[in-house]
């Protein structure tokens, strides 16, 4: 069972009971849309992704903060938290984390083997964005330890992963300007969940999170504030046996 919610993601999470969630995937606003420039397919074009990724009411600091404190209250006692960011905001991160009374366990580097040139040229492009996965500091985390050893030909598996963006598949219906491949998605709900798992999602975006679960039949909740956004998730969860896993190593 899937469940697709319009909602503001803390609105909904004050609402949650204690201890009821098995494990989170947040991908949440990174705030860089500041009226700079990125480049896409080769051409310039405005950094900004949308007013969900403008800073207007409270600082970074203070939106991951409040994040990570609702997560830690619904977070069942063994349950783990995937956080996505960037250079930009995953060190910021990564203190609140052991703020909020989270241990980390991985920082797993998302190399993407197609990344977007650096129109500046005058500093490194920008191939990787970081995945923090955390659990409660008295917690104990399920890992299907035997399952991503099976997929990397019986060896342990590098927290360094590669995977092309997103293919075509995925964005049939419409996409995100932060989506993020199902491949890489999957991996995760496969490494660290259970069939009988509860999980949630908070920005949901168009629904990877939740196709992923719905693939691998584990309940899983996503909430996003984005009608426009939450059209297209819909869309793409009906069609689930259509979706096209990329590679991913």
């Amino acid at each position: 069972m899937s469940s697709l919610i319009k909602a503001d993601a803390f609105e909904y999470m004050k609402h949650l009971k204690d201890n009821t969630i098995d494990l989170i995937i947040a991908d949440p606003p990174y705030f860089l849309s500041n009226d700079g420039i990125s480049n896409s397919g080769g051409k310039m074009v405005s950094v900004n992704k949308g007013i969900w990724d403008k800073n207007t009411e409270v600082s970074p600091e203070e939106f991951y903060d409040l994040f990570l404190r609702e997560a830690y209250r619904v977070l069942k006692k063994d349950g783990t938290l995937w956080v996505f960011g960037t250079m930009h905001n995953i060190y910021l991160i990564g203190y609140l984390l052991g703020k909020n009374e989270f241990k980390l366990l991985n920082n797993i580097t998302w190399q993407k083997s197609n990344p977007v040139p650096n129109l500046s040229c005058r500093m490194f492009t920008h191939s990787t964005e970081t995945i923090l996965w955390a659990k409660k500091k008295k917690g104990k985390q399920f890992f299907n330890y035997p399952l991503m050893r099976k997929f990397n030909d019986n060896k342990q598996m590098k927290d360094v992963w590669t995977t092309p963006t997103i293919n075509r598949s995925e964005k049939r219906f419409g996409k995100h300007p932060t989506q993020k491949p199902l491949s890489l998605i999957k991996r995760i709900v496969q490494a660290s969940a259970k069939q009988d798992y509860l999980i949630l999602d908070p920005f949901v975006g168009t629904g990877t999170t939740v196709v992923a679960g719905k693939m691998l039949d584990i309940k899983t909740i996503g909430i996003d504030n984005s009608t426009e956004y939450l059209e297209i998730a819909k869309q793409r969860v009906k069609d689930y046996k259509n979706e096209k896993v990329g590679k991913i190593k």
